[in-house]
Formats: structure tokens, sequence, C-alpha cells
């Protein structure tokens, strides 16, 4: 190779595009020295626009464009500082046939992994062959000799030895008895996902197409975002400031302000409570297991965001809803098992975690996280490499050190979200965990899962974390059992990953095992990783 084309992907909201930026260019840069150091060029493929002030291609149209005057057979990188849409490249990238290579920054700031492991799972699942990369400053060893290996050759290699297939396994008869049994019983009794919109933030990895979700006993009831907008508003300011009071008495705190452009406002969190009673009573209405709401797109110009919902939503513990007639509790005593951004890997994951967790006697609530980002721990806390977990706006409160008493409430970055919203923050108790990510590959469903758990930090070098992070969201210090931070970047199939508690690492073996063996029994391909 010696001329290398380069494209990027951006966000659709203009705002971050162009906050953004700055650290795409940094880092293109940097890719670009590292390049021309093996005697070769980046050509861009896709020049700067002057009016919109950024570089990135910011829709699936301008995507195809671009990729029409790309040749075929050209070596291409697709390189991603920021968080991207997938389906902004994957049509052209569907029929590129020259190596492709993802690139990202090894950076906290913005979500440049997060946005290359979208994109790595969506081509997966598409079937498009790649290879990928990171680097925290484009001159390791390790990111020099692959890159070396990949503008030689088209490919480049990583260690998978931490990966298993579940056939390499003998799971306890415990974990065999009790899978079987719950996956014979989802796949009798059926449930239903109930979705609010398909196919949010370009996440082409995260639909599981009917055909292969349906065989575990999951079908789609397809909503619409307008109703849940309609039902709040049918929801009257006094339940929803009961839901309110609830949280406060509880200990969950809010930091608001009176201006709306900048500050979590009253009247934010009030349409919040609305919406949240609303999903409760949308999925009673149609006898929904689950529930997905689409969060940062549809809903974002006309209601706060959903994150106070979410966390609500997935706690046991939550406030009280009741319908419409007054003469139920709906969900009394459990989670409305809901899933971030309608990603419905997540959905399936956190609806096999819960039949799993209720039948074993353990901690119900799961959610899933971004894996944002990982770095050591420079206080000495711990040996092990930390990374940061770090969900776009709410987990449930169950997880957090002091639970609710532990939630705080802040505005969402009006970049992302015009109407704010509060989010629910915290910080992850320490513990034992178990992770997982379901995704699609070769027209199957497969399983990641492994242990895993988290570490408390000292409060200063949590708020580092945070600062170098997004300090409104909440955060998780994991530690990934048997997965090294190269494995797990080589491996994983998605940029969000599925987690929940145990009370002690037995139980959390035994959690996995069983876990793994109802999912096996649904005919989902498992891989045991690092345990």
């Amino acid at each position: 190779m010696t001329e290398i084309y380069l494209v990027s992907s951006g966000d659709l909201r203009l705002s971050a595009n162009q906050k953004c930026w700055e650290a795409q260019a940094l880092m293109e840069q940097a890719l670009g020295q590292a390049v021309a150091r093996h005697g070769c060029k980046i050509k861009r493929a896709h020049a700067f626009d002057e009016r919109e002030q950024h570089g990135f291609i910011s829709s699936q149209r301008q995507g195809i464009e671009v990729f029409r005057n790309i040749p075929k057979t050209a070596p291409l990188i697709v390189a991603e500082a920021v968080w991207q849409y997938s389906h902004h490249l994957l049509a052209g990238l569907s029929t590129h046939t020259g190596p492709i290579l993802t690139v990202a920054n090894w950076s906290g700031q913005w979500p440049g992994l997060v946005g290359m492991l979208n994109l790595n799972g969506s081509l997966t699942k598409a079937g498009v062959q790649y290879s990928t990369l990171w680097s925290d400053d484009f001159g390791d060893d390790y990111f020099d000799s692959r890159l070396a290996e990949w503008l030689k050759s088209g490919e480049c290699s990583h260690d998978l030895s931490h990966v298993n297939p579940l056939s390499r396994a003998t799971l306890p008869d415990q974990a065999n008895q009790v899978g079987t049994e719950l996956a014979n019983q989802l796949v009798h009794d059926k449930a239903i996902m109930g979705v609010f919109d398909e196919g949010c933030m370009g996440m082409f990895n995260a639909i599981i197409p009917d055909h292969l979700l349906n065989p575990t006993g999951v079908f789609k009831e397809r909503l619409s975002q307008s109703a849940l907008f309609y039902e709040s508003g049918q929801v009257s300011e006094i339940e929803a400031d009961q839901v309110r009071q609830w949280l406060e008495a509880k200990g969950m705190t809010f930091a608001t302000g009176p201006d709306h452009e900048t500050d979590l406002t009253d009247q934010q969190i009030r349409r919040q409570c609305q919406m949240y009673i609303a999903a409760v009573r949308i999925a009673d209405d149609f006898g929904c297991d689950l529930i997905g709401i689409q969060y940062q797109q549809g809903l974002k110009d006309l209601m706060p965001a959903s994150d106070l919902v979410e966390g609500m939503l997935n706690n046991s513990d939550r406030p009280p809803v009741a319908s419409r007639q007054g003469d139920r509790v709906l969900f009394e005593g459990e989670p409305v098992v809901h899933f971030n951004e309608v990603d419905e890997c997540a959905g399936l994951d956190g609806l096999i975690t819960y039949r799993v967790q209720s039948r074993l006697g353990q901690p119900v609530e799961s959610t899933l996280h971004d894996i944002r980002w990982g770095d050591p721990d420079p206080t000495g806390t711990t040996q092990d490499y930390v990374w940061v977990f770090l969900i776009s706006g709410a987990a449930p409160p169950a997880h957090f050190i002091d639970g609710w008493a532990g939630a705080n409430g802040m505005r969402q970055p009006a970049m992302y979200f015009p109407n704010g919203g509060s989010t629910v923050r915290g910080i992850s108790q320490p513990g034992e965990i178990v992770w997982s990510r379901i995704f699609v590959q070769d027209d199957q469903l497969v399983m990641d899962i492994g242990r895993g758990h988290v570490v408390e930090l000292p409060p200063a070098e949590t708020n580092r974390r945070w600062e170098a992070t997004t300090p409104q969201w909440p955060i998780m210090h994991a530690v990934t059992h048997g997965v090294s931070r190269e494995q797990m970047m080589a491996k994983h199939q998605s940029n969000h990953i599925q987690v929940y508690y145990c009370d002690s690492a037995e139980a959390a073996d035994l959690s996995m095992f069983t876990k793994a063996a109802m999912a096996d029994q649904l005919g989902i391909k498992v891989n045991f990783c690092g345990v």
C-alpha cells in the first residue's frame, strides 16, 4: 500500500460534530504521521465543510456520495475519535472490496472507542471483513506493529486466546438443569419485547432480525414514540410530582436551576416523571415483558431525555405506578426491564438475566454500559486494569453505593439534549459482576460472557475519570477477569456491555454458567471470555 483513503463518520447532531471536531482533527494528524513512518500516505475522502465547521460524514446520504468516489479496491481507514452513526458508512463499506481498518484514539474525552466498537459490531453483523486498531498516541509498539502488518497484508491480528466456546466447558449440573428449564419455559410461554421505534443512534448492530429473535420465544411489539409522547401528556402533574417526592424521600437529589437552555429545571423533571408513568402503563397495555425507549433521537426535540425514566424502570425499588383506573399497581415489586437506546441485543440479554437471577434468588437489576475508556489506577488501590463503564445517562440505583441515596440528577449536556432532563448519576458499588453481550454474526445470535468485579476508587480518582469522560453520567469501575484491554477491544462486538451483580463470587459463577446454559438452549452460540 502507498495511498490509503480515510473516512470519518460523525453524529447526526450538528452541535456534537462541531464541538468534537478538534479532537478528531488531532487524532487524524497523529494517525497520518504513523502511516507516513511506514512510507505510506493518507488521502482524506471528504473535505472539511466550511459552512458546517466540521469534517465528519454526518448522514447516510453523504456517506453514499463519498463512497462513490472511493475506488472499491482501495485500502481504507475509518478513523473515529467521537461517537458516530454507523449507518452513515455501512452502505459504502458493505460493497467495498479493499482492506478496511477501523481505528480509534484511546481517550475518554469523546466516545471514539464507543463509536468504533459500534461500527465493528455493525460490520460483523453485515458480514463485512475488517481489521481494527486503537492507540493512546499512535506511537506505541502494539499499534505500530499491527499497523505495519495491515499495511503489508491488509489484515492485522490480535490475541484471542481468552475466548473459549461453551462446547469446551463442563457446566455444573444445577446450571444445566435450571438454564434448560428457564429456556424451555420462555419458548413455551413466550415474551413480548416492546420497542419504541427501532434503530436508534445508527446502531445497526443493536437490531435483532425477527427470524433470529422469535425462536428464543421473544416477539417484538413495535410501538411508536408518538404514543409515548401522547400518553405522557395524559399523566397529571399531581401524579408526576408524587414520583419526584418518592425519589427525594429515598434520598435522591437533583441539581436544578432556572434556565431551560442550560439548567435542569423542575419542569423537565416533571415531564420525565410523566413519561415514566406513561411508559409503565403502555408496557402493561401491551403485556410487555420488557421495553426499550429510543432515547437520543425522535423525542429529543419534544421531551426531556428519558434517563430518569430508565433508571427507575430497571430498579425493583421504584415509585409505584397505578393503572389509569387506579385499581392496580403495575409490575409491583419488580423492575420493568428496559433496554437503553432500543438496543434489542441488550434487551434479550436483560430478559434472560432477569429470569436467571429471579430463579437463583440473586439481585435482578441489570443495565448496559458503554465501554467508554479504561486506565490503570494511579492511586495504587488496585493493580488491576480498571475500565470506565459509563452509560449515557442512567443506571439502576440498586447498583450504586448507598442506592437511591447515592443517586443524583444532573442535566443532560445541551449539545445532545436541547430539552435537558435529569440523569441518574451514581458510583457503582464494589462487588462481583457478570458481564455479557449478545450480537449477530453469520446470521446467528452469539453471546460472549465473562466475569468481573467492581472496585471502589478514592473520590479524587473517580472524579478524574468522570472529568475525563462525561461527569453527568453514572460510572462503574470495572475489572474484567482474564480479559486484557487489547483482548476486550479486539473481540467485543458492541459499544455496549451488559452487567449485573451477584452476592458472592460463587453466586456469580453459578449465575454465569446458568445464563450460558439458558442461552445455549435457546439456540444462542455462547463463548466464555477470560474465565
